[in-house]
């Protein structure tokens, strides 16, 4: 068993805000590197059900504690981890990400609009979802660009070359350096 503060192998983390494509481009980039892809929301379903009720049920510091510990796990696996939205939000998690290379995916909310229609986003009920989702992003955008090596925009243009882009970026660059 590995400890938290074991040093796991490099992966390549994807991080940014909802709608951002972390799942779909994470899996085409891990796919293009060999590797395997983890989802940390996808962990935090697996051992303790569906994002929304856990929310609903336990608040949001309780759903955070589930993630930092998804985060752990994903990171000890290695390969190529998209990280929930907010994940980035916890210290530790950041410091966590220090080995390892970081990709922030941003997209425009004019774009992120049809992404997240009709998403049981927990943060994005009870108002206008573009509109809280853009919020969000502002507050958590500078520690988004403090944790990320580099960053992609997945707004236009086929996901295929944002995908080769980062492919590109991840073997040129050895975890630990930024680009």
């Amino acid at each position: 068993m590995t400890s938290p503060d074991a040093v796991p192998a490099p992966a390549v983390v994807l991080i940014g805000p909802m709608g951002a494509g972390k799942t779909s481009v994470g899996r085409r980039v891990a796919r293009a590197l060999g590797t395997t892809f983890t989802d940390t929301d996808k962990l935090v379903v697996r051992d303790h059900g569906p994002i929304p009720a856990l929310f609903l049920a336990h608040g949001e510091p309780h759903f955070r504690a589930l993630e930092r510990d998804a985060v752990v796990e994903a990171l000890g696996r290695g390969g190529v981890v998209a990280l929930g939205g907010g994940a980035v939000l916890d210290p530790l998690t950041r410091e966590r990400l220090a080995p390892h290379r970081v990709v922030l995916l941003t997209v425009a909310p004019h774009v992120v609009a049809s992404r997240i229609h009709g998403d049981d986003r927990p943060l994005l009920g009870g108002e206008d979802p573009v509109a809280r989702w853009k919020r969000i992003f502002d507050e958590r955008r500078p520690v988004y660009e403090q944790t990320a090596d580099i960053t992609f925009d997945t707004s236009s243009g086929p996901l295929a070359r944002v995908v080769d882009d980062i492919v590109a970026w991840a073997r040129r660059v050895p975890a630990g350096e930024t680009a």
